[in-house]
């Protein structure tokens, strides 16, 4: 079974190609592209995980959501936005129903 860790390492690699050769590296390019084409691709792949979990079975949405995850960690990187911030929100809501944690959210 694998944990975070892996995720953790993946969000150090994505940090350190900020700034790197965007003719060198995908990651490098996005950055280079700013917060909205980062945040657009974002939007795209959670939409392809969509499709995938209705009609493209089980390996097709692993893939997909390897590609979100990536794609998310990288506007994560983008905004200043930590891994563990993210655990720390998780842990934050663990053993609090959905619901309650939902209403317990600002109203918009």
């Amino acid at each position: 079974m694998m944990d975070a860790t892996v995720l953790d390492k993946l969000f150090k690699t994505i940090a350190a190609r900020k700034g790197a050769d965007p003719s060198e590296s995908y990651t490098a390019k996005l950055f280079s592209k700013g917060r909205n084409k980062i945040a657009q691709k974002v939007g795209e792949e959670g939409v392809e995980c969509v499709i995938a979990a209705l009609s493209e079975g089980n390996e097709k949405l692993a893939s997909e959501s390897a590609d979100l995850f990536y794609h998310l960690m990288v506007l994560w990187a983008e905004v200043g936005v930590k891994p563990e911030d993210i655990w720390a929100e998780i842990a934050r809501r663990e053993g609090i129903s959905g619901i309650m944690e939902k209403n317990s959210r600002p109203k918009e």
